[in-house]
């Protein structure tokens, strides 16, 4: 009888590991991009999610949840371009800097805007000579065609980041550029003077950057109803580092 009982649990327990085999099978596979690190070989939700936000970022990648050699590539490339290591391998940090570009719409600015590189004096005299309209005070205003009003007070370099700007406001985004040199958004957390500035004050982190000039805020998350990246409404700078040109 006691042998009897003994092969019975020993049955048991076999049928409850083989029900519990499926369970456990699906859910090596329903990792949530960010939980593991992603290299070549894994195969997943995860990464058909990883594929389908690389392809949401202009990279050249298939979606079949398999991570393969083009995949690999992809993610070099998006490395490359926020100036993190090429290795190919998906990391917690990785994944959480792609999200960040495909939720906010962009990683990168026109560095021209951003202070990245400042206006040469050619690009302020341009903009001292043509016709900037202006507001009284210090600070910017919004106008109805979605376009920024210079404060009359600012220095000629504010006023030609802010023609700058607006000449790129309506455009639409593209991943790594596409209005002039730029710079990735992770550059910029080290990137001038720490801290608030004056006229220009940079929020970036690895995945995002945006900028308040004059008091309006630019960015390529969240167009106004002008579909304009200019914006009176804030948002938190938390999980952002705060630079501004120095100087400025």
């Amino acid at each position: 009888m006691k042998s009897l009982l003994r092969i019975s649990v020993s049955s048991l327990a076999l049928l409850v590991l083989v029900a519990l085999a499926p369970t456990a099978a699906s859910a090596r596979k329903s990792y949530h991009l960010g939980d593991r690190t992603l290299t070549v070989g894994k195969r997943g939700h995860d990464v058909r999610v990883l594929q389908v936000y690389l392809s949401r970022i202009g990279a050249n990648t298939g979606v079949d949840g398999v991570f393969g050699r083009g995949t690999k590539a992809s993610v070099k490339q998006f490395e490359r371009s926020q100036l993190r290591r090429a290795d190919g391998k998906v990391t917690r940090s990785d994944a959480r800097a792609l999200r960040d570009v495909v939720k906010n719409g962009g990683a990168i600015m026109s560095s021209a805007l951003t202070g990245g590189a400042m206006p040469t004096m050619q690009e302020i005299q341009a903009a001292e000579d043509a016709p900037l309209q202006t507001t009284p005070g210090a600070k910017a205003k919004l106008g109805s065609d979605g376009l920024a009003i210079a404060p009359a007070s600012a220095p000629p370099a504010i006023k030609a980041v802010i023609a700058a700007g607006n000449k790129i406001a309506k455009k639409p985004y593209i991943y790594g550029g596409g209005h002039g040199q730029s710079m990735p958004s992770g550059g910029f957390m080290t990137w001038g003077s720490a801290g608030y500035g004056s006229w220009i004050t940079l929020f970036a982190n690895g995945g995002h950057i945006y900028a308040v000039i004059a008091g309006l805020r630019f960015d390529t998350s969240g167009k106004s109803a002008t579909g304009s990246r200019w914006q009176t409404d804030m948002r938190s700078p938390s999980g952002y580092k705060i630079r501004h040109p120095t100087g400025y």
